[in-house]
């Protein structure tokens, strides 16, 4: 195929919070050979970049020993403030590298919890992320209610209407569609909402950039983790666009070698903890194979 035939998206791969909390964890281990250095739970959604990491001696850990040594790293997903607590007790020295835009997110949970409005956290209540936004709102107050769904608010209704007013907040990596669903259905129960938008501008970016790139292909391709949040809302959104196929890395693009060769405009994205490489290997493989 040729080559002016296959788009790349300039939003695609690393982040910065990921890019920073891969590179930091790399420098501690190289600065510090002396030393254990753990990642509680793994610092990004990529099975290739744990490998590596896990090759350089920078060990994942999934939970917090009764004792420790050495650094413990917390990733970019944030956590809770008593998961913190906890690593110190434990004899670790913890480093902090949460992405600053989900700082920003527990920081306005924590505002809204203060200033006694009801809290609704837009996202997946399982995602690391929002486990550690809610923890960081829950102690300031008990009413915090997550959704992604206008039908998963429902149950917390009466106590929202009761309450009178609501704060609003977004997981960073959800889909705005999403946010603008359940902040119609709040408008519509309750008489003061007040939103932070804290989907962050990498995502809203690499979004906006996909839809475009869709609409001028005959297939796109994204690359990235399935335990990805940002990967698989990207997913997501591109299916209502256009032919879309989701992988991992090019080992998977076998299965798809006739889609392939059946298209002419082939543009692909990626997710924010997607490495460089593993995209330049997707490409290449279209280059040489179809």
């Amino acid at each position: 195929m040729d080559s002016q035939n296959i788009k790349l998206a300039k939003f695609a791969g690393f982040c910065y919070g990921v890019k920073r909390a891969v590179e930091t964890a790399k420098r501690l281990r190289s600065e510090n050979p002396g030393k254990n250095v753990y990642i509680l739970g793994e610092l990004i959604h990529n099975t290739d970049v744990i490998k590596e990491l896990d090759s350089l001696g920078i060990k994942t850990i999934y939970e917090i020993p009764k004792k420790g040594s050495g650094i413990c790293i917390v990733r970019s997903h944030g956590e809770a403030p008593e998961v913190f607590e906890a690593l110190r007790a434990a004899g670790f020295e913890v480093v902090d590298l949460t992405c600053p835009d989900v700082k920003k997110v527990q920081q306005k949970a924590i505002e809204l919890a203060k200033a006694d409005y009801f809290v609704v956290i837009v996202g997946k209540a399982n995602h690391p992320e929002v486990v550690g936004i809610k923890a960081n709102a829950d102690l300031y107050t008990d009413k915090v209610a997550v959704a992604t769904t206008v039908d998963e608010l429902k149950e917390y209704e009466q106590e929202i209407i009761a309450h009178n007013k609501v704060g609003v907040v977004v997981q960073t990596t959800q889909m705005s569609n999403t946010l603008n669903e359940i902040v119609s259905y709040l408008k519509s129960i309750t008489k003061e909402v007040l939103v932070h938008n804290t989907i962050c501008k990498s995502t809203s970016m690499r979004q906006t950039e996909a839809k475009e790139l869709a609409s001028e292909s005959d297939l796109m391709i994204v690359v990235g983790s399935r335990k990805s949040a940002n990967t698989t809302h990207l997913a997501e959104i591109l299916k209502n666009c256009a032919k879309t196929i989701h992988i991992e890395n090019d080992s998977e693009l076998t299965e798809y070698k006739e889609l392939l060769k059946g298209v002419n405009n082939i543009a692909i994205t990626a997710g924010a903890s997607t490495p460089q490489n593993v995209i330049e290997k997707v490409k290449e493989y279209i280059k040489k194979e179809v």
